[in-house]
């Protein structure tokens, strides 16, 4: 153990993984005096005015935190419901298209049929047609014969 006037370092056990020491310092020497203190001991009077004062202030704090919270739960309701009327606007949307969409289609089929059936019923007309011309030719053929 090796010793300077102010520092004591001691050996500990010695290990494989190296060596260990204590080092020990002396205390201070009563004679000095320290010049500052390390925490002011001071005590300041508070008077009634202070603590009124500083009541008012925790109270306006608490109100400005109380309105700051409001606001926030005002501005998450306000979101709250522009976010429901745009879903509502676009089922809307969603379910007039869809509306004219099968309106357009059913007039197309509508139309289709429509020209289909003029389309058969002029073939018919025709087909009409040719077998009153063929009764006629086979009337006359039968008048023709008798």
């Amino acid at each position: 153990m090796a010793n300077c006037d102010d520092i004591q370092v001691k050996e500990l056990n010695k290990r494989a993984s190296g060596q260990a020491f204590e080092v020990i310092l002396s205390p201070s020497t009563p004679d000095v005096k320290v010049d500052f203190l390390l925490s002011p001991n001071r005590k300041k009077e508070t008077s009634l005015d202070d603590i009124k004062k500083k009541l008012e202030a925790a109270e306006e704090r608490r109100r400005s935190y109380e309105a700051e919270v409001l606001k926030h739960l005002a501005e998450k309701r306000e979101h709250e419901k522009e976010v429901i009327q745009k879903a509502i606007e676009e089922s809307c949307n969603f379910s007039k298209q869809a509306q004219e969409k099968l309106n357009q289609k059913m007039e197309a089929n509508k139309e289709n049929r429509s020209a289909r059936m003029a389309a058969l019923n002029e073939k018919f007309k025709e087909k009409d047609k040719k077998l009153q011309e063929v009764r006629k030719n086979k009337e006359a053929i039968k008048d023709t014969d008798n």
